[in-house]
């Protein structure tokens, strides 16, 4: 039939194909910028998660015996606390008989609530100098710790050495944490203890402009004057005697409630807070220290009694006294980086907050939201990570059991096949029908006819050009004249897709049997005669022929074909052993007449026409087998862009056909084999396994930047060798040159990404509702039979 030409005047109106058309294209660029987003999103997760983690950005970097000699002496030779008012350093040491109990490197799930409880029961107040990091990690820790009448200060958002960093990191870190506080507390504080600091005669040149710097930004800068050494994890008894002050002085006294094993600090710190109380001494936070210290000394400057209370601390097991407001108050008025500008650091805190914690500052304002969304993001990254964790376990185990499946069962299928006496049944020699839809294939037409010409196998052969704009129809003709063949017959339909070309094809045919090809493909003489032979089996219904690139001379064609022999053979040999082979390539298969019709012929439901048919076949009792012997030799696609244009169009119809046939699921008989057996190893290994692939690939380069290259090189290497063995195995059923798999490492980096995405891009359209029509890929016509092949 031949379709009229409209007029030259005369515009013609978009059919329904090509408005379909339309619309999907106009889908396509929001589903990749999806996908893109998605990819996006898990990168940054990961980087975050890395972050808190000291993974990403991590300096493990201290510095030690580094010279003081520009720090001045009075702040090497004064107390722990460290204030810069007016510009000038002052310290501040703790009142005799008093105790700051501090702790560092917090919060932590396991020890930090302890040692909360421990408090509470001894009604004793503390300063703890949380990591930026493990707030944003464990916020509701925080909360109950401030809630409870504790004081915090930062100590870092990763625990690095400041001294090491730039302005701009150190920057960061303070304002990080002071955000991980708003969002877990609702608070800022003036309060900075450094990561790996001791006592202020350990201050050196490098760390002193650091103190200076964020003392003109209205922090205090606290050291300690007795450590427990608790860290080290000395014994109980130990731990109590370093951490008690000589002869009565006042201390900051510095425990740890992170950072490792804290078994011992638990033990310890009830004894100890009861043998300082029966010493006689009071316990409270740095700002209950300076206060009551800034209150002594306004008294002996007045010569007279002061306003507040000399007590501004609360005895072990006593209540709060009332004081002046302390706690890094300066005269500057600067303000913390990361604190809203609405308070300065001299400001007086709340009305309702406790003088112990008037370091504490209300967040408020674009603060308190940007802490609180820090606070959501990690949450996100914390039970993401872990989740991305064990979805990689499984899929690595996933992979390497279908490696080791595909091994075995190959091998298996392999000497079944090609035993001596291995036999169908009587050998078929009826004529059959060969079916070549075709759609502006004019470069590659007279080839596949030409093949088919040298066939050892009588056939006919039926062209039907799906409305065709480039003569192909002409050229199959003059083709089939010139090569003196008069058993083609060349059918014209207006353009209405591959299913409808096919059913025509089949609808014509003259034979009981028929074989599709695709219109770019090539036959081997003896291609048709072995594709045939397993209809002497009366069960089988289909037959799946052995798909070859033709064009593996590029690099993209060498990709593809390694693709071809690992991926889709030594699958079908599997399959065929499982009696569920879910796909007979559009390139070349062969079916009984009766049982296409049987089914329906081929549905336009979906666009994998051919995985459609299959589990239609399987569904309907037939059964569907693998040829190895019987080849074609096809054009794979030339370009990044046809290449992603073909897959995505495989990919997404597969969904179509398996969300099609669902309902196997649940049958009995042949469909319900399928069912419960093929279609969970397709969903598995076609579709969830290559989702979730990626996150090897993700979490290999995330370890080779930030946590162990060698380590995670090996992995990949271990990996890629188990690839490459089964690859190598696979040529050798194929009987292919081993030279290809140069290629391997290389596919692996680049191409096998690009396949995951298009994967990806196929989920987000099956998920969104998209449809998409036959697409025409550009052919070159270079694909012949291979030299030495007659």
């Amino acid at each position: 039939m031949t379709t009229t030409t409209p007029s030259r005047g005369r515009r013609r109106a978009p059919t329904r194909i090509q408005r379909a058309a339309g619309r999907a294209a106009a889908l396509q660029k929001p589903r990749v910028i999806l996908a893109g987003l998605l990819l996006l999103a898990l990168t940054s997760v990961m980087l975050l998660d890395g972050y808190l983690r000291a993974e990403v950005g991590g300096d493990q970097r201290v510095r030690t015996g580094a010279s003081s000699s520009k720090v001045p002496d009075k702040v090497l030779d004064g107390g722990p606390i460290l204030t810069f008012r007016g510009g000038q350093a002052t310290t501040v040491s703790v009142p005799d008989k008093t105790i700051a109990l501090t702790f560092d490197d917090g919060p932590n799930p396991t020890w930090t609530p302890q040692i909360l409880a421990i408090l509470k029961k001894y009604d004793v107040p503390a300063t703890f100098f949380l990591v930026g990091s493990m707030v944003s990690r464990y916020p509701g820790i925080v909360a109950d710790m401030v809630e409870q009448g504790n004081e915090v200060g930062i100590h870092t958002f990763t625990h690095v050495d400041l001294s090491y960093q730039s302005d701009a990191r150190v920057n960061r870190e303070m304002q990080q944490t002071q955000l991980a506080l708003a969002g877990a507390a609702g608070i800022t504080t003036t309060l900075f203890r450094a990561p790996y600091s001791s006592e202020t005669d350990a201050i050196d040149n490098y760390s002193w402009p650091v103190y200076k710097k964020l003392g003109e930004q209205g922090y205090t800068s606290v050291f300690v004057d007795t450590d427990s050494d608790d860290w080290k994890r000395p014994g109980v008894s130990k731990i109590i005697k370093w951490a008690t002050p000589d002869d009565g002085e006042g201390a900051s006294v510095l425990f740890h409630d992170a950072g490792g094993e804290r078994s011992q600090t638990i033990k310890a710190l009830p004894t100890y807070i009861e043998k300082m109380t029966a010493k006689g001494y009071t316990f409270t936070t740095i700002s209950g220290a300076i206060q009551e210290e800034e209150s002594a000394g306004g008294q002996q400057a007045a010569g007279a009694a002061g306003s507040g209370s000399a007590d501004s601390g609360r005895q072990a097991g006593g209540a709060e006294t009332s004081g002046e407001q302390a706690g890094g108050a300066q005269t500057g008025g600067q303000q913390p980086a990361g604190q809203a500008a609405q308070q300065g650091p001299n400001e007086q805190a709340g009305a309702g907050a406790s003088r112990l914690q008037a370091a504490h500052r209300e967040a408020t304002g674009a603060t308190l939201y940007e802490g609180r969304a820090l606070i959501g993001a990690v949450a996100v990254a914390e039970w993401t990570v872990p989740v991305l964790s064990v979805g990689l376990l499984v899929v690595g185990v996933a992979v390497m059991g279908r490696f080791g499946m595909m091994l075995i069962l190959a091998r298996r299928h392999y000497r079944q096949r090609n035993k001596r006496r291995f036999s169908w049944g009587p050998a078929v020699h009826q004529p059959v029908s060969v079916i070549v839809p075709a759609y502006n294939e004019k470069e590659c037409i007279a080839n596949t006819l030409e093949s088919l010409a040298k066939s050892t196998h009588p056939i006919e052969i039926i062209v039907v050009d799906d409305g065709s704009t480039d003569g192909t129809s002409e050229i199959a003709r003059n083709a089939a004249l010139e090569l003196g063949m008069t058993n083609v017959r060349v059918i014209r339909q207006e353009n209405a897709g591959k299913p409808a070309a096919l059913n025509n094809g089949v609808r014509s045919a003259s034979y009981d049997i028929v074989v599709m090809m695709d219109g770019d493909t090539v036959f081997e003489p003896d291609t048709v005669r072995q594709l045939v032979q397993p209809f002497a089996d009366p069960e089988v219904g289909a037959v799946a022929g052995n798909a070859k690139v033709g064009n593996r001379n590029t690099v993209i064609g060498a990709w593809q074909h390694i693709e071809y022999v690992m991926g889709f053979n030594l699958d079908r040999r599997m399959y065929d052993l499982l009696r569920c082979m879910p796909t007979i390539p559009g390139a070349i298969g062969a079916f009984r007449r009766e049982a296409v019709l049987e089914v329906g012929g081929m549905s336009e439901d979906t666009l994998a026409e051919d995985t459609d048919i299959t589990i239609a076949m399987h569904r309907a009792g037939w059964r569907v087998v693998y040829q190895e012997h019987a080849r074609a030799w096809t054009e794979a696609p030339g370009s990044l862009k046809q290449l992603w244009s073909q897959r995505y169009r495989w990919s997404y119809g597969t969904m179509q056909a398996l969300w099609k046939h669902r309902r196997s699921l649940t049958d009995k008989g042949p469909s319900g084999r399928f069912g419960r057996v093929g279609m969970p190893l397709v969903v598995i290994f076609q579709i969830v396994t290559p989702v979730f692939a990626p996150l090897i690939d993700v979490f290999t380069v995330y370890s080779m930047i930030f946590v162990d290259f060698k380590a995670a090189l090996l992995a990949w290497l271990a990996v890629l060798a188990v690839q490459l063995v089964c690859a190598a195995y696979a040529f050798r059923l194929d009987r292919e040159q081993y030279r290809y798999l140069l290629m391997m490492p290389l596919q692996q980096l680049a191409y096998r990404q690009m396949m995951y995405l298009v994967l990806i891009h196929s989920c987000i359209t099956a998920m969104t509702g998209g449809r998409l029509r036959w697409q025409k890929l550009k052919r070159t016509g270079e694909v012949g039979t291979p030299a030495g092949v007659s």
